[in-house]
């Protein structure tokens, strides 16, 4: 019902009213029990639990977008990594292909070279063209790459082995021409210095062909005086000669027969030069018997040649 106030009014049973007050009183009594300190520490932590939890939350949000980032940078990365190495490649068997065709244009451009020095006149222009002590420089420096690479016994007729071989050939025809090794003395002792080396570089019974050559160019430079007499004083090349008299190639042999027969027996040589050369007697001796014919002949001279050195002395 409504007074003339316009307070609005319930009607309660009294028994109502009374379960109810019994309730209240009920709360009263137990709410201090359950409302106690250590729930409202509890409640406190829950609180505080939450809070750290969204802090947590707030963290692991920024490191999962960092990660998702960081992510993205890798395989952007793996990608520009892969891009190069596909470059890489490609830059590798563009450079394998050049290498190649430097080496095939060296092979045949040598080749071409070594048969053009077999004529005097050409010497005389390659000599004359301003480039020659290039070219020798270039000479070393490529025959002493080629033997330090060897690293197992090479094909001769490969191009890599047929570009030296041009080199060696021309250098040995140039040789062959008097003012050639007059200039190969006088200028590029440096080159003859690096052949003594590499003959000592090269494994027995391998590179026979680039052997003799280099051989062959060191007898013709000790047809010039001052070329045996240089030979004469270089305490490497008779140890070098005597190691290269047990070679097994027959040919290897007779070109280091006829070398030391120039060098060693040189009148104006040194007499340390003669001392080593008797230190190879046995060696010449069993050459002079050996199955070849030019052995045989180029041993038996060089035996008659200490022997009549030996008189005189």
């Amino acid at each position: 019902m409504s007074g003339s106030s316009g307070a609005e009014f319930v009607l309660v049973r009294r028994r109502d009213l009374e379960r109810l007050t019994t309730e209240v009183m009920q709360m009263k009594e137990f709410l201090p029990q359950i409302l106690n300190q250590e729930l409202l520490s509890n409640v406190q932590r829950l609180e505080q639990a939450e809070s750290a939890l969204d802090v947590k939350e707030s963290d692991c949000e920024h490191f999962r977008s960092r990660l998702e980032a960081a992510q993205s940078e890798c395989l952007q990365e793996k990608e520009e990594k892969l891009s190069v190495l596909a470059q890489l490649s490609s830059l590798q068997e563009q450079s394998l292909q050049q290498a190649e065709f430097c080496t095939l244009m060296g092979s045949t451009l040598c080749t071409l070279l070594w048969g053009v020095s077999s004529r005097e006149e050409a010497v005389r222009s390659l000599l004359g063209g301003g480039k020659a002590v290039a070219f020798f420089g270039l000479a070393s420096q490529t025959l002493s790459s080629y033997v330090e690479s060897l690293e197992q016994p090479q094909d001769e007729e490969a191009e890599e082995s047929q570009f030296v071989l041009g080199l060696a050939g021309t250098i040995t025809n140039i040789a062959a021409v008097s003012f050639g090794r007059e200039f190969l003395v006088t200028t590029c002792r440096d080159l003859l210095e690096t052949w003594i080396h590499l003959l000592g570089r090269i494994k027995p019974g391998t590179c026979c062909r680039l052997r003799v050559l280099m051989l062959m160019s060191l007898y013709n430079v000790s047809i010039n005086r001052k070329g045996v007499s240089w030979m004469s004083q270089n305490v490497s090349l008779i140890s070098q000669l005597q190691r290269l008299l047990t070679d097994r190639d027959p040919d290897v042999c007779l070109h280091t027969l006829r070398l030391l027969q120039s060098v060693a027996l040189e009148s104006d040589g040194p007499r340390h030069m003669q001392s080593e050369l008797h230190k190879c007697l046995p060696r010449i001796v069993e050459l002079a018997q050996s199955r070849s014919a030019e052995l045989q002949t180029a041993a038996g001279e060089l035996l008659e040649e200490m022997r009549a050195l030996e008189a005189k002395g």
